[in-house]
């Protein structure tokens, strides 16, 4: 019997290969597939300004890595003793506005240096809605209407919300990726949808807000040769489909659906040569993080010997991978 709908993912015409650093910017599925690379050793940066959202905030993100742009004290605020900034995560936060500063522009150096030399851009839209400034943002005032990535749980009288348009954003990504291509030609990009829902919200909101993104999306990848669009989105609503693949909030996919969301996307996205070795470093990544009771014994020692012996082996025959830390691991005696 077959216990749920079909869907044909085609190889992309365009795939990639180790040889390929890779910038993902956006939602926090974003994060699932930029962790999984990590992890196999690929080329990747992620969020330079954290986790983001909303299409207007991830293009303003991504042209302010064009511009090189540098934030100065005065686009900070301070609140509850910290000092933040709207276009950022919170991680970026700090008790001394001179610090933040500095995490904030140290990211904006790395993001401007890598995404000139990437070759990929994944970006994850999380959601049409958008929140702006208004005139209650006493602490913010010289930014009254700025659109803003991040609330950073000021009072909700701060802002305005709404969901933008279709046409807004069309209009909005044509001009982000108009200026990616100036900046970086090579760039080739990936758009997903992610399928965590914004049930905060409302659920019929939530879908509406999905739905823009979706028919955003699909008009730039049939207007432009360098977009792909990946179906994470529908994997898990339409595929899955059932709260056994959600976390307990209902709302997050799992384990389980992140990986068979992953595994989709490194058969369509992943060059073919270039999936055999990941397989390879799975391996040697679920060899690093054995934990042994007893390191003593000769068994253990024999583990790491032989894997040392696979790890040299796979860093002669692909130089460019960065196997130091698991070098240094298994050398242990």
């Amino acid at each position: 019997m077959q216990f749920h709908l079909p869907i044909d993912i085609k190889p992309f015409r365009d795939t990639i290969g180790y040889s390929d650093p890779v910038m993902l910017v956006g939602s926090c599925f974003t994060e699932h597939i930029g962790n999984a690379l990590k992890q196999v050793k690929f080329q990747v940066m992620q969020n330079p300004n954290g986790i983001l959202f909303g299409p207007d905030s991830v293009c303003r993100s991504l042209v302010s890595y064009t511009q090189n742009k540098k934030y100065t004290e005065q686009e900070l605020f301070q609140l509850n003793e910290v000092w933040n900034s709207w276009q950022h995560h919170s991680r970026f936060s700090h008790i001394d506005a001179r610090e933040a500063l500095a995490q904030i522009n140290t990211s904006q150096q790395e993001a401007h240096d890598f995404l000139k030399q990437a070759e990929w851009l994944i970006i994850t839209l999380g959601s049409s809605f958008t929140y702006r400034l208004t005139s209650s943002a006493d602490l913010a005032s010289s930014a009254k209407g700025e659109g803003v990535a991040n609330c950073h749980r000021a009072p909700s009288a701060w802002f305005q919300k709404e969901m933008l348009d279709i046409a807004a954003i069309k209009a909005m990504l044509k001009e982000c990726l108009s200026a990616l291509s100036a900046f970086n030609p090579r760039l080739k990009y990936i758009f997903t949808v992610s399928p965590v829902r914004h049930i905060r919200d409302g659920v019929v909101e939530n879908n509406r807000s999905k739905a823009r993104l979706i028919e955003s999306v699909h008009d730039l990848v049939a207007n432009n040769d360098k977009v792909f669009y990946f179906p994470a989105y529908e994997l898990v609503i339409d595929v899955l489909r059932d709260y056994r693949f959600y976390d307990i909030d209902l709302v997050h996919p799992n384990y389980p659906a992140t990986e068979f969301v992953l595994e989709k996307f490194t058969e369509a996205c992943i060059t073919a040569n270039d999936r055999d070795l990941m397989q390879e470093l799975k391996k040697i990544m679920i060899a690093r993080r054995h934990r042994a009771f007893q390191p003593g014994t000769k068994a253990h020692q024999q583990f790491l010997a032989a894997h040392f012996e696979k790890t040299k082996a796979l860093k002669e025959k692909y130089p460019f991978l960065d196997l130091s830390e698991e070098l240094v691991y298994f050398s242990q005696t």
